[in-house]
């Protein structure tokens, strides 16, 4: 009996999850954006709701309507018209989606804080009765578990019967295949798309309010938790509901059946740490065992992320970085201490620019391989790495980077045979495993020492070793761009089907690069819990290296000049105003990216380099626009207007 009883139990986890699958599901067919703010969404409408009925007092039935079928939908039709439209009718790859949709996470992230700040609140209001169904012998379940459960199949239901038997399912599915062709013959595009998003927003919104009175809300722990219901997705290989719902409510029934279980020890923690982290560990295995997932359209092998135009800056061009960061040498030493954090950010922001900038391999789990150097440097400076002594700080940095450079390489591997959607699926969730298993488990992080290291104990002393470190690590960038490494990197980042034609050992380089990548990480994030003077685990949280992926893709994703403005503006954002406010900046940069290809440093550049360009001889002018025909100026300006629309692309 007591096994019915413990999988009665995880039903209602099943339900909440199979809801949130079959929401992403949904909403990556019917729009062909995997969208990551989706569980963002779903904690901004749990936080409404709880608003509502907590605070003003509202009924909780009519305010749970109103917020699933008004407010979510609305949010989804700004989402289509001001974020993704653009961004789809110039054919954008996933890459540039996923920013985007990152962009929407942490922009909600940020007006979540700045609303209801990071406290929990223990007290979310329930839609369902809380009372029990008995059915044989004793076993009892849920109403409420069985209420989810039948709101999941019937949406399966109804969205297995729109999308396969009626036009506007056959609409649905041109537009997301081939916008310009659906187009041609005469379906509605943008209408279409819109109905998408705003079926996918409520599923959302649903997901949020039905799954907020199982935990306790707030903005990281319930969008965390929506995001790691991606491998029930991934394991339905985005394609089929059916298997979705069966999975989640498998992964439920299984993590309520492995209390049963009792071990001894350690093996009892790390059994526990299994247990409420099923979600993520099918995530992974999902990602590196299942076939390849079935994508959308045909933009799932154009995995890059427009870099900038190339375009030759001025001479002097990068006086204001030396200056703006030895600035904080003449500040207090509490102002100092803030600002410590600026070169340590940006060299891991700098790791982001090698990995995807420069090889065009989107990774979402930087902020894993940081924690990685930050808890060896601290392990080694206290003496329990593998029972070595006590190590000098200097060497404990060095050697925290060195030693993440083979976790580079096997967490790299997947890279060989995946790209794009696939590839950042993989990568965030070796950063959610880490967090997990590793950074959340007391018998890694208890009882460091992480301090800065002889003979730069001082504040100013560390701060002058930090911009040592940043500037061997630019001079580590420029020796990767440049010459036929660097050819080579461009080469497998525009094409890589085209780069190993040439001769290039492809997998060899995503491999080589992920494990450089990941060494710099490492290195940033041993400074930065050095500048802390400890292991803090919520730094190098999973949601914090989304948040820092979507700020390094807004300011430019190929310019470590760019890497280096948005650690700058992170840091004093956090430093000089209330939190959040620094999310919500980076966010909007990124929901904007549609009107910014390349990011922002790219764009300005853009707009300024005519200025600064000199003008070309009027005769000159006047003699070549002569020579011309009308046909030779018509090509000209289209492919002036061609390049101006791809940025990135190689001249």
């Amino acid at each position: 009996m007591l096994t019915i009883d413990l999988a009665l139990a995880g039903l209602g986890v099943g339900a909440i999850a199979a809801l949130a699958a079959v929401g992403l599901i949904t909403s990556y067919r019917a729009t062909g954006v995997f969208n990551l703010g989706f569980g963002a969404l779903a904690m901004l409408i749990a936080y409404l709701l709880w608003q509502q009925v907590r605070v003003w007092s509202w009924p909780v039935v009519p305010a749970a309507l109103f917020d699933v079928f008004v407010v979510a939908p609305v949010f989804g039709l700004l989402l289509d018209r001001f974020v993704f439209r653009g961004l789809q009718r110039r054919g954008a790859g996933p890459a540039e989606m996923l920013a985007a949709s990152l962009g929407v996470l942490v922009m909600l992230l940020g007006i979540a804080i700045l609303t209801w700040g990071t406290e929990s609140r223990l007290d979310p209001p329930t839609l369902f009765p809380a009372g029990t169904v008995e059915l044989w012998d004793g076993a009892t379940v849920s109403e409420s578990a069985l209420a989810e459960l039948g709101v999941v199949v019937g949406i399966a239901l109804v969205v297995a019967v729109v999308t396969r038997y009626t036009r506007f399912g056959a609409d649905l599915r041109a537009v997301v295949d081939r916008r310009e062709l659906a187009e041609l013959t005469g379906v509605a595009a943008d209408r279409v798309s819109a109905v998408g998003w705003a079926f996918g927003s409520m599923l959302a919104g649903l997901t949020g309010i039905l799954l907020a009175p199982h935990l306790r809300l707030d903005p990281f722990g319930l969008t965390l938790l929506v995001l790691e219901t991606i491998g029930v997705a991934v394991a339905a290989r985005l394609a089929s509901l059916p298997v979705a719902i069966l999975v989640a409510v498998a992964i439920g029934v299984g993590q309520s059946e492995l209390t049963r279980v009792q071990l001894e020890g350690r093996a009892q923690n790390m059994l526990q740490a299994l247990q409420s982290n099923l979600f993520v560990v099918v995530l992974l295995l999902a990602l590196l065992l299942l076939p390849r997932m079935v994508e959308v359209g045909e933009r799932g092998t154009y995995t890059r992320i427009p870099a900038g135009n190339g375009a030759r800056l001025p001479a002097l061009w990068w006086l204001p970085y030396p200056v703006l960061l030895a600035a904080p040498l003449v500040l207090s030493t509490e102002h100092l201490q803030s600002a410590q954090q600026v070169p340590a950010l940006a060299i891991v922001f700098v790791s982001l620019v090698i990995v995807t900038g420069f090889a065009g391999q989107v990774s979402l789990g930087q902020a894993g391989y940081a924690g990685l150097g930050a808890l060896i440097a601290a392990s080694l400076m206290s003496g329990k790495f593998f029972g070595f002594g006590a190590v000098p700080g200097l060497l404990a940095l060095l050697l925290g980077a060195l030693l993440v450079i083979p976790v580079g390489l096997v967490t790299g591997w997947p890279a060989i045979r995946r790209r794009g959607l696939a590839l950042a699926l993989s990568t965030f969730a070796v950063a959610a495993v880490v967090s997990r298993f590793v950074f959340a488990q007391p018998i890694f992080t208890t009882g460091l020492r992480l301090d800065h290291p002889w003979p730069f104990e001082g504040e100013h002393a560390f701060y002058i070793l930090e911009l040592i470190c940043l500037g061997l690590t630019l001079l580590l960038v420029r020796r990767l761009h440049a010459g036929r490494l660097g050819r080579m990197l461009i080469a497998m980042r525009d094409s890589e089907g085209g780069a190993a034609a040439s001769g290039i050992d492809v997998p060899g380089l995503k491999v080589f690069v992920f494990a450089v990548s990941a060494g710099v990480a490492a290195l940033g994030g041993a400074l930065l819990g050095m500048s802390g003077r400890s292991f803090d685990a919520q730094t190098f949280d999973p949601i914090q290296g989304l948040i820092w992926f979507a700020a390094v893709v807004v300011f430019g994703v190929d310019s470590a000049a760019g890497a280096v403005l948005a650690a700058a503006l992170i840091v004093g954002l956090d430093s000089g105003t209330q939190p959040g406010v620094s999310v919500i900046v980076v966010g909007a940069g990124a929901i904007l990216l549609s009107r910014m290809p390349g990011g922002a440093l790219a764009t300005a550049r853009r707009v300024l380099m005519p200025a600064l360009a000199p003008p070309e001889p009027a005769a000159d002018t006047a003699r070549s626009t002569a020579r011309l025909t009308p046909a030779g100026r018509a090509v000209r300006a289209r492919v002036h207007a061609d390049r101006e629309a791809r940025p990135g692309a190689l001249r």
